[in-house]
């Protein structure tokens, strides 16, 4: 029963004793006591090696029970140096929020317990939800703060190779492989190689852009990130305190070369990945690099990671008569700056974020310009209703808040996305009343679950609005609907009325092929066909295929925001290191 008296960490602390003592036993009985019986248990890792939301405190009990006797889980306290155990409300539901930390039989992790009191039990504190995250290997810890490693001033050899050197030579691969190909050098290479490094797995990132950081600095001018800059660090190197709330495009490309040059990763620019097959004998890809002078190089790594977002290929849609236009066409990914289109007439089509700042963009370049929408899309004001999905970010440690986010079951997120989407629409009915006057399709996402599933599941649909549908609703951007368009003709757009939409410039903003697309172009059919869907949910609770072993030995991906992917990054690198060290077999049981 719960004393209402009673200090809160006595309470959670209480919980994880009779937790330990009971998966200790494998007493079934008394760890069913132990949770809600809609409760949660998430493991990443700690005690089942693979990512698992668990439901229901049945089955919770029974998985429990069946990874315990080999995990041998013990040692549950109360992290000291974390947030202490504090009331809070998550997903509606008020409930006591405690961090502790662990240990199983091959490492170290953290978790969070989350007690309500069960009214149907006398106010017994049960678990709503639970997390157990593994956070290092014994015997393989990362070498950071008083385990850094001492460098060459400790012991110096005057006449042999310096760091200079050294690091020229880790680069060149001249005479050896890497373990880890990570192909893509946007945050997603470089925080798994940044994490790799620090359990000391050799590993090259490669780029096909001439510079690091391209792949943002190449983008369009006035891109900024649509988040704020305490949810985006990367791995051990937070932004300095100075940087502005909203990070521009060419300053985060910037950080990134310093990154990897603070980091020391190995990076290979002006790279195409072109592919390669994997030898089941010698746990080995055979891939072939081509470099930006032509020439190719033969590497055998035992992994390879995908980390060129939620997919690299555009997606151009078969759009019938629009060959018949005899202007300029883009994709938005090759979209770089209005200027060249000033005093010209622009059409783009679809009306995600790309699309919407592409049309702001040559909007105040002084272009005159139609969007036209395909599809029905959410819109949020950028402040404050987008950030709130950040809340947590805004105080305590980026530490804590990596693990409240890892924590939270996705049925729970999606509660609470539906709560944070009614909140938004509320803030945001004047914009919103504006934009069904003028005939814009307004959606909300599946059961209203908002902006951040629908990236979670599609990696689109939405757009943060910073002006462009107040110039929308002002008339200053021309709103047309694709369905109302008959045809495309070699100036422009004929609408079904009979009127012409001119244009000089088309541009497609139509988003991106699934990521499995690519896999087949580069892998073969065999191992497409294998790993299967990559990216949403499916009938699950996690992201297909993402950040864990998939069922293609050696294959990884990892994608994302850059909080996701400098949070899902640890979890990828120790998979990728128990494999290494044969702690993990190479390649996901077939289900």
């Amino acid at each position: 029963m719960l004393d209402k008296t009673k200090d809160i960490s006595v309470s959670a602390q209480a919980w994880l004793d009779e937790f330990e003592r009971a998966l200790g036993k494998l007493d079934s009985a008394t760890l069913n006591r132990l949770f809600l019986a809609d409760g949660f248990w998430r493991d990443v890792l700690a005690l089942s090696w693979n990512l698992q939301t668990i439901a229901g405190s049945d089955t919770v009990v029974q998985q429990l029970t069946a990874f315990a006797p080999k995990a041998a889980p013990s040692h549950f306290r109360i992290a000291p140096n974390r947030a202490p155990p504090r009331w809070v409300t998550r997903a509606g539901t008020n409930t006591i929020e405690a961090i502790f930390g662990f240990e199983t039989a091959i490492g170290r992790g953290s978790g969070i317990v989350r007690l309500v009191p069960d009214t149907g039990d006398g106010d017994r504190l049960k678990a709503w939800t639970l997390l157990t995250a593994l956070d290092e290997l014994k015997g393989f810890e990362e070498q950071l703060g008083t385990s850094r490693p001492r460098g060459q001033a400790y012991s110096r050899d005057f006449r042999g190779p310096n760091w200079l050197d050294l690091r020229n030579a880790s680069r060149d691969y001249a005479n050896r492989d890497p373990a880890v190909l990570v192909v893509g050098g946007g945050q997603a290479g470089l925080a798994i190689a940044a994490r790799l490094k620090q359990l000391q797995v050799d590993t090259l990132i490669v780029d096909r852009e001439a510079r690091i950081g391209d792949n943002w600095r190449k983008r369009y001018h006035a891109l900024t990130l649509h988040n704020q800059v305490q949810v985006n660090h990367l791995p051990y190197m937070p932004f300095p305190p100075s940087w502005p709330t909203y990070i521009p495009k060419d300053k985060l490309a910037n950080w990134f070369e310093a990154y990897v040059d603070a980091m020391e990763l190995n990076f290979w620019t002006g790279t195409e990945f072109e592919g390669g097959a994997y030898d089941d004998a010698t746990g080995r890809w055979t891939v072939t690099l081509r470099r930006s002078d032509g020439s190719k190089r033969t590497m055998h790594p035992h992994h390879v990671v995908m980390a060129t977002g939620v997919s690299g290929v555009a997606n151009i849609p078969s759009i019938p008569t629009l060959d018949n236009f005899r202007g300029t066409l883009l994709h938005s990914s090759r979209y770089e700056d209005g200027e060249t289109w000033t005093g010209k007439r622009a059409i783009v089509i679809g009306t995600g974020n790309s699309g919407h700042d592409i049309a702001q963009d040559l909007h105040s370049s002084g272009a005159e310009v139609t969007l036209v929408q395909r599809s029905p899309t959410l819109v949020t004001n950028i402040e404050p209703s987008a950030q709130l999905a950040y809340a947590t970010y805004n105080e305590g440690t980026l530490e804590d808040n990596d693990l409240i986010a890892a924590s939270m079951p996705t049925p729970l997120a999606k509660k609470t996305h539906v709560m944070l989407t009614e909140q938004s629409k509320a803030l945001d009915k004047e914009l919103l009343d504006g934009l069904t006057r003028i005939g814009f399709k307004l959606d909300f996402g599946e059961a209203g679950t908002g902006w951040q599933f629908k990236y979670l599941s599609r990696g689109g649909g939405y757009y943060f609005n910073v002006g462009c549908s107040n110039l929308i609703v002002e008339g200053k951007i021309k709103l047309r609907q694709f369905s109302d368009i008959e045809s495309f003709v070699t100036n422009g757009a004929r609408m079904k009325d009979g009127s012409t939409i001119a244009a000089d410039l088309i541009v497609l903003s139509t988003g991106y092929k699934p990521q499995e697309y690519l896999v087949r172009q580069l892998f073969g059919d065999a191992v497409a066909d294998r790993v299967g869907p990559i990216w949403g949910f499916g009938d699950g609770f996690e992201l297909r295929n993402m950040y864990t072993r998939t069922k293609q030995p050696g294959l990884w991906f990892i994608a994302g925001s850059l909080a996701q992917c400098r949070i899902n990054s640890k979890y990828l690198a120790l998979q990728i290191k128990a494999v290494e060290e044969g702690i993990l077999e190479r390649g996901m049981r077939a289900a």
